[in-house]
């Protein structure tokens, strides 16, 4: 008898675990997908093409709120959970919904879902959303590539359109965002690695993507796993790097999987040493050495730039950030709110008064955002809410502290300046060192 399965999922681990696992898996039937975290991707399919011989019709992604009675209905066996950056609280709240509907709560671990590389694998992963991974995972690429070494970068789903047409996205220039159709959100994570130079995949089906990349025309001697949210990898990393954030502490032991990808890495880096408190600095100390005591650890800071700080200074300003650092990162402040602040505005313009559309949703369900604006840019419909609340705030200036190029994609009608941040190391042990024997250890020199 199949065992019939509910993956718990946000269109991301949920795929993978389902193509990893499930996929060709004669003992389980996957009778539905749930999704959560991202507005608008229920009421889809994970289509037939990509669900393989076993779903010639598909699988249907239905609601999470509807788990109870799905389970009732479809006579399930097991719920595997299959997203990341939880509390703890939250993913026993749903094993207890699961299991008070008389079916298994599941969690797949590495093994059964990392894909083997035939090349050496860093991957860059973190504790929660907004520690800063991306800009840990630029620094890593510059590294390589200052060395001569092709460096291909993968990143963990973000697939918010047609499925079938993201089975494998390769993203090389400006245009190749435009082309896959990307949201606001995969933007932020693919713009900054192409102007840099180096190309970046993204997709679906992250073994095919892996096998693509490999083979890239541009040539890969490293792959780097660029990790989303507080996910452990996809791929059987070679060199396992987790990224902890002191303006967060404690919560590096108290989200799902966030204490995973912290328990698994060979390189911990404190992130915001420079506007982080002395205490939020210890309490994340003590963590990596309680629960990663052979880790090596690395300091680090995100110093600010801005391209204008003029616009700045004096004036009362509304502070965009990037959008899931704000929702489910829970961040109460970003690269945006430290440079309103470092640059001297005389004030945060709350953007409450002003929302339309779906923004408005946004605020009601992620009530904790306070007088910051989340770039959220899902669907059409949604940036062009932002462009209305961004243009209807009466305010004096705008502080873009997402890392793409807003204007691009929006008319602003008022002066505004983008914010830029990198990683720095702090003293030694650093990066490069880690890098250079990460080369001598793989025989990668050139």
């Amino acid at each position: 008898m199949k065992r019939n399965v509910i993956i718990i999922g946000a269109a991301g681990r949920d795929f993978h675990n389902f193509n990893t696992f499930f996929r060709g898996n004669t003992s389980y039937r996957v009778v539905a997908f749930t999704a959560a975290q991202i507005p608008d991707i229920d009421g889809r399919k994970y289509p037939a093409e990509l669900a393989g011989d076993l779903y010639p019709d598909g699988i249907p992604i239905y609601a999470e709120e509807d788990l109870p009675k799905l389970i009732k209905n479809l006579e399930v066996d097991d719920c595997v959970f299959s997203y990341s950056d939880v509390p703890y609280q939250k993913v026993m709240a749903i094993s207890a919904i699961v299991n008070a509907a008389g079916a298994n709560f599941l969690l797949l671990g590495p093994r059964e879902t990392m894909v083997k590389s035939t090349k050496p694998v860093i991957a860059v992963g973190a504790v929660r959303t907004g520690c800063g991974k991306s800009q840990t995972s630029r620094k890593v690429i510059e590294y390589l590539m200052e060395r001569g070494l092709k460096v291909v970068a993968v990143r963990h789903p973000m697939p918010y359109g047609n499925l079938v047409e993201q089975k494998v996205q390769r993203f090389a220039t400006i245009e190749d965002l435009h082309k896959h159709k990307c949201t606001i959100e995969e933007m932020e994570e693919y713009e900054p690695h192409v102007v840099r130079g180096n190309v970046i995949y993204a997709g679906v089906d992250y073994e095919a993507i892996l096998r693509a990349a490999e083979q890239d025309p541009d040539g890969c001697d490293i792959v780097l796993w660029d990790g989303g949210n507080n996910d452990f990898p996809f791929y059987v990393p070679d060199l396992n790097m987790t990224v902890v954030d002191p303006h967060r502490p404690g919560h590096e032991l108290s989200y799902y999987p966030g204490e995973v990808t912290l328990r698994m890495a060979d390189v911990a880096i404190i992130n915001k040493m420079d506007s982080a408190s002395p205490e939020g600095i210890q309490t994340v100390r003590e963590s990596i050495e309680k629960v990663a005591p052979n880790a090596i650890v690395v300091d680090g800071a995100s110093p600010i730039k801005v391209d204008d700080p003029s616009v700045i200074k004096g004036k009362k300003v509304l502070v965009v950030e990037d959008g899931p650092t704000l929702t489910h990162g829970e961040m109460k402040l970003g690269a945006g709110t430290v440079a309103a602040r470092k640059f001297g505005a005389s004030e945060l313009v709350d953007p409450r008064p002003f929302v339309v559309g779906k923004l408005a949703e946004t605020f009601e369900i992620y009530p904790n955002i306070g007088v910051l604006l989340p770039a959220m840019g899902y669907s059409d419909q949604q940036l062009k809410d932002l462009e209305a609340t961004i243009n209807n705030t009466v305010c004096d200036a705008v502080v873009i502290g997402t890392p793409i190029d807003l204007n691009r994609l929006i008319k602003i009608n008022k002066p505004n300046t983008r914010v830029y941040y990198d990683l720095q190391e702090i003293g030694y042990p650093n990066l490069s060192e880690i890098i250079d024997d990460f080369i001598k250890k793989h025989n990668l020199i050139k």
